[in-house]
Protein backbone atom coordinates (compact mmCIF):
# COMPACT_ATOMS: atom_id res chain seq x y z
CA UNK A 1 0.00 0.00 0.00
CA UNK A 2 2.84 2.40 0.84
CA UNK A 3 4.46 1.69 -2.51
CA UNK A 4 1.23 2.59 -4.31
CA UNK A 5 0.82 5.80 -2.32
CA UNK A 6 4.42 6.87 -2.89
CA UNK A 7 4.06 6.13 -6.60
CA UNK A 8 0.84 8.12 -6.93
CA UNK A 9 2.22 11.16 -5.09
CA UNK A 10 5.52 11.09 -6.96
CA UNK A 11 3.79 10.76 -10.33
CA UNK A 12 1.51 13.70 -9.55
CA UNK A 13 4.46 15.85 -8.52
CA UNK A 14 6.53 14.85 -11.55
CA UNK A 15 3.78 15.54 -14.07
CA UNK A 16 3.20 18.94 -12.46
CA UNK A 17 6.71 19.84 -13.64
CA UNK A 18 5.59 19.59 -17.24
CA UNK A 19 7.08 16.25 -18.28
CA UNK A 20 5.17 14.09 -20.74
CA UNK A 21 6.09 10.61 -19.52
CA UNK A 22 6.51 9.05 -16.08
CA UNK A 23 7.36 5.51 -15.08
CA UNK A 24 9.06 3.47 -12.37
CA UNK A 25 11.35 0.51 -13.01
CA UNK A 26 12.57 -2.24 -10.72
CA UNK A 27 16.33 -2.16 -11.34
CA UNK A 28 17.54 -5.00 -9.13
CA UNK A 29 18.47 -7.12 -12.18
CA UNK A 30 20.29 -4.39 -14.13
CA UNK A 31 21.90 -2.07 -11.58
CA UNK A 32 25.11 -4.13 -11.64
CA UNK A 33 25.71 -2.61 -15.09
CA UNK A 34 25.53 0.98 -13.82
CA UNK A 35 28.76 2.98 -13.61
CA UNK A 36 28.32 3.92 -9.95
CA UNK A 37 30.01 3.02 -6.67
CA UNK A 38 29.26 -0.31 -5.04
CA UNK A 39 27.95 1.48 -1.97
CA UNK A 40 25.38 3.37 -4.01
CA UNK A 41 24.34 0.28 -5.94
CA UNK A 42 23.63 -1.55 -2.70
CA UNK A 43 21.20 1.16 -1.60
CA UNK A 44 19.09 1.77 -4.68
CA UNK A 45 16.22 -0.46 -5.77
CA UNK A 46 14.13 1.61 -8.19
CA UNK A 47 14.52 4.14 -10.96
CA UNK A 48 12.05 6.88 -11.74
CA UNK A 49 12.09 7.68 -15.46
CA UNK A 50 10.81 10.95 -16.93
CA UNK A 51 10.27 11.76 -20.60
CA UNK A 52 9.87 15.05 -22.45
CA UNK A 53 8.65 15.27 -26.02
CA UNK A 54 10.67 16.91 -28.79
CA UNK A 55 9.38 19.65 -31.08
CA UNK A 56 7.80 18.09 -34.16
CA UNK A 57 8.34 21.35 -36.02
CA UNK A 58 12.09 21.20 -35.48
CA UNK A 59 12.20 17.51 -36.37
CA UNK A 60 10.23 18.07 -39.58
CA UNK A 61 12.87 20.62 -40.64
CA UNK A 62 15.48 17.85 -40.76
CA UNK A 63 16.23 16.53 -44.23
CA UNK A 64 19.36 14.44 -44.81
CA UNK A 65 21.40 15.55 -41.79
CA UNK A 66 21.07 17.23 -38.39
CA UNK A 67 20.73 21.02 -38.14
CA UNK A 68 22.04 23.63 -35.71
CA UNK A 69 18.44 24.26 -34.71
CA UNK A 70 17.95 20.60 -33.79
CA UNK A 71 21.23 20.56 -31.87
CA UNK A 72 20.16 23.58 -29.81
CA UNK A 73 16.74 22.03 -29.15
CA UNK A 74 18.37 18.73 -28.15
CA UNK A 75 20.43 20.54 -25.49
CA UNK A 76 17.47 22.57 -24.24
CA UNK A 77 15.34 19.44 -23.78
CA UNK A 78 18.18 17.67 -21.95
CA UNK A 79 18.64 20.67 -19.66
CA UNK A 80 14.90 20.78 -18.96
CA UNK A 81 14.93 17.09 -18.07
CA UNK A 82 17.93 17.55 -15.79
CA UNK A 83 16.12 20.36 -13.98
CA UNK A 84 13.01 18.20 -13.58
CA UNK A 85 15.12 15.29 -12.31
CA UNK A 86 16.79 17.56 -9.77
CA UNK A 87 13.41 18.69 -8.45
CA UNK A 88 12.09 15.13 -8.27
CA UNK A 89 15.27 14.06 -6.49
CA UNK A 90 14.84 16.89 -3.97
CA UNK A 91 11.22 15.85 -3.42
CA UNK A 92 12.31 12.28 -2.71
CA UNK A 93 15.05 13.45 -0.37
CA UNK A 94 12.63 15.60 1.61
CA UNK A 95 10.58 12.46 2.16
CA UNK A 96 13.61 10.87 3.83
CA UNK A 97 14.91 8.74 0.97
CA UNK A 98 17.85 8.73 -1.40
CA UNK A 99 17.35 10.54 -4.70
CA UNK A 100 20.13 10.34 -7.28
CA UNK A 101 19.49 12.16 -10.59
CA UNK A 102 21.44 10.81 -13.59
CA UNK A 103 22.00 13.37 -16.39
CA UNK A 104 19.86 13.05 -19.49
CA UNK A 105 22.92 13.21 -21.72
CA UNK A 106 26.35 12.61 -20.23
CA UNK A 107 28.39 10.10 -22.20
CA UNK A 108 31.42 8.70 -20.41
CA UNK A 109 32.58 6.47 -23.30
CA UNK A 110 31.80 7.87 -26.77
CA UNK A 111 33.32 5.01 -28.74
CA UNK A 112 30.90 2.58 -27.11
CA UNK A 113 28.23 5.26 -26.64
CA UNK A 114 28.00 4.45 -22.95
CA UNK A 115 26.68 6.61 -20.12
CA UNK A 116 26.39 5.93 -16.39
CA UNK A 117 23.35 3.84 -17.26
CA UNK A 118 20.87 3.31 -20.08
CA UNK A 119 17.83 5.59 -19.76
CA UNK A 120 16.38 3.64 -22.67
CA UNK A 121 16.56 0.36 -20.79
CA UNK A 122 15.08 1.93 -17.67
CA UNK A 123 12.30 3.48 -19.75
CA UNK A 124 11.55 0.07 -21.22
CA UNK A 125 11.42 -1.56 -17.78
CA UNK A 126 9.23 1.34 -16.59
CA UNK A 127 6.59 0.51 -19.20
CA UNK A 128 7.11 3.57 -21.39
CA UNK A 129 7.42 1.63 -24.63
CA UNK A 130 9.39 -0.98 -26.55
CA UNK A 131 12.82 -1.09 -28.19
CA UNK A 132 12.31 -0.28 -31.86
CA UNK A 133 14.19 -1.18 -35.01
CA UNK A 134 16.06 2.12 -34.58
CA UNK A 135 17.50 0.85 -31.26
CA UNK A 136 15.57 3.59 -29.44
CA UNK A 137 12.65 3.43 -27.07
CA UNK A 138 9.34 3.77 -28.93
CA UNK A 139 6.31 5.12 -27.12
CA UNK A 140 2.85 4.41 -28.55
CA UNK A 141 1.94 8.11 -28.56
CA UNK A 142 5.27 9.89 -29.08
CA UNK A 143 7.16 7.34 -31.15
CA UNK A 144 10.86 8.02 -30.50
CA UNK A 145 10.33 11.79 -30.44
CA UNK A 146 11.27 12.31 -26.82
CA UNK A 147 14.24 12.35 -24.45
CA UNK A 148 14.63 10.63 -21.07
CA UNK A 149 16.19 11.17 -17.67
CA UNK A 150 16.33 8.88 -14.62
CA UNK A 151 16.37 9.27 -10.84
CA UNK A 152 17.67 6.36 -8.78
CA UNK A 153 16.16 5.86 -5.34
CA UNK A 154 15.54 3.62 -2.36
CA UNK A 155 12.02 4.99 -1.90
CA UNK A 156 9.48 2.12 -1.80
CA UNK A 157 7.67 2.37 -5.14
CA UNK A 158 5.51 0.05 -7.17
CA UNK A 159 7.04 -0.74 -10.57
CA UNK A 160 5.25 -0.30 -13.87
CA UNK A 161 4.71 -3.24 -16.21
CA UNK A 162 6.74 -3.59 -19.37
CA UNK A 163 5.00 -2.69 -22.63
CA UNK A 164 4.35 -5.77 -24.76
CA UNK A 165 4.47 -4.48 -28.32
CA UNK A 166 6.86 -3.96 -31.24
CA UNK A 167 7.20 -1.95 -34.46
CA UNK A 168 5.32 -4.50 -36.52
CA UNK A 169 5.57 -3.79 -40.25
CA UNK A 170 6.69 -0.17 -39.84
CA UNK A 171 9.99 0.54 -41.62
CA UNK A 172 10.04 4.34 -41.55
CA UNK A 173 13.33 4.52 -39.66
CA UNK A 174 14.94 1.84 -41.85
CA UNK A 175 14.23 3.87 -44.98
CA UNK A 176 15.53 7.19 -43.63
CA UNK A 177 18.72 6.05 -41.87
CA UNK A 178 21.71 7.71 -43.64
CA UNK A 179 24.14 5.01 -42.53
CA UNK A 180 21.94 1.95 -43.21
CA UNK A 181 22.57 0.99 -39.57
CA UNK A 182 18.91 0.14 -38.92
CA UNK A 183 17.87 -3.37 -39.88
CA UNK A 184 14.62 -5.33 -39.83
CA UNK A 185 15.30 -6.54 -36.29
CA UNK A 186 16.41 -4.33 -33.39
CA UNK A 187 19.07 -6.86 -32.34
CA UNK A 188 20.83 -6.38 -35.69
CA UNK A 189 21.26 -2.62 -35.30
CA UNK A 190 24.76 -1.67 -36.53
CA UNK A 191 26.17 0.50 -33.74
CA UNK A 192 29.48 1.08 -35.48
CA UNK A 193 27.92 2.27 -38.73
CA UNK A 194 25.70 4.64 -36.78
CA UNK A 195 28.65 6.05 -34.82
CA UNK A 196 30.74 6.58 -37.96
CA UNK A 197 27.94 8.65 -39.48
CA UNK A 198 27.61 10.66 -36.25
CA UNK A 199 31.34 11.41 -36.39
CA UNK A 200 30.94 12.53 -40.00
CA UNK A 201 28.19 14.98 -39.04
CA UNK A 202 30.29 16.30 -36.16
CA UNK A 203 33.37 16.78 -38.35
CA UNK A 204 31.28 18.80 -40.80
CA UNK A 205 30.43 21.07 -37.83
CA UNK A 206 26.73 20.52 -38.37
CA UNK A 207 26.48 19.80 -34.64
CA UNK A 208 28.92 19.87 -31.74
CA UNK A 209 27.89 16.49 -30.40
CA UNK A 210 27.39 13.02 -31.86
CA UNK A 211 23.69 13.25 -32.76
CA UNK A 212 21.61 12.79 -35.90
CA UNK A 213 17.84 12.86 -35.33
CA UNK A 214 16.64 11.41 -38.65
CA UNK A 215 15.30 8.14 -37.27
CA UNK A 216 13.73 10.12 -34.42
CA UNK A 217 11.93 12.27 -36.99
CA UNK A 218 10.66 9.17 -38.79
CA UNK A 219 9.30 7.43 -35.68
CA UNK A 220 5.98 9.03 -34.74
CA UNK A 221 4.29 6.20 -32.84
CA UNK A 222 0.99 4.50 -33.61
Amino acid sequence: MQKDKNYSNLKKFSLSLGVDLFGVADIEDIKKDFSLSVGTLEKISSAVCLGLGLSRGILEDLREEPTRLYFHHYRVINASLDQAAQRVSAYIQKKGFLGLPIPASQIIDWQNQKAHLSHKKIGYLAGMGWIGKNNLLVNKNLGSQFRLVSILTDMPLKADRQFKKDCGECRACVKICPSAAIKENAVDFNHQACFEKLKEFQKKRLVDQYICGLCVKACKGK
